[in-house]
C-alpha cells in the first residue's frame, strides 16, 4: 500500500529543496522526521510536514496500516513556475531574476 502527498508552489529553489529530500529518501518515517528535525535548512520543517501529512494519509486510508513498519519509498522535488521580478541598477537601468518555486512529492508504503 502507497500513500502520496504534494506541497505545490512552494517558495524554494528545487536544487535547495533536492538537498534535504535526498536525506529521507529509503529511510523508516521515524528516522526521517528525525533527521528534518535536525537537519539546518529553511526547507526541512515543510518537507517535516508534508512527510507527516503522507503518514496520515496511509493512516486515514485502511485501519490495517501499521505506522512503525512505513518507510519513505519515493520523493522527488520538481520544478515550479518562475517568478520574473525587477531589480533597480545603476544609471537607471534595472536587472532581471528569477524567483524559483517548487513542487515536494513524498510517497510512503509499508512494502520493502
Amino acid at each position: 500500500m502507497t500513500k502520496r502527498a504534494a506541497m505545490k508552489f512552494v517558495r524554494v529553489s528545487p536544487q535547495k529543496a533536492r538537498l534535504v529530500v535526498d536525506l529521507i529518501r529509503g529511510r523508516q518515517c521515524g528516522e526521517a522526521i528525525n533527521i528534518l528535525r535536525t537537519t539546518n535548512k529553511r526547507i526541512a520543517p515543510q518537507v517535516e510536514k508534508l512527510l507527516r501529512s503522507a503518514i496520515s494519509n496511509a493512516e486515514n486510508s485502511s485501519s490495517g496500516v501499521d505506522v512503525d513498519q512505513l518507510r519513505v519509498k519515493r520523493a522527488w522535488v520538481d520544478e515550479g513556475s518562475r517568478t520574473k521580478r525587477i531589480r533597480p541598477a545603476p544609471m537607471g537601468r534595472a536587472h532581471r531574476y528569477q524567483r524559483r518555486l517548487a513542487h515536494l512529492v513524498v510517497e510512503v508504503s509499508d512494502e520493502e
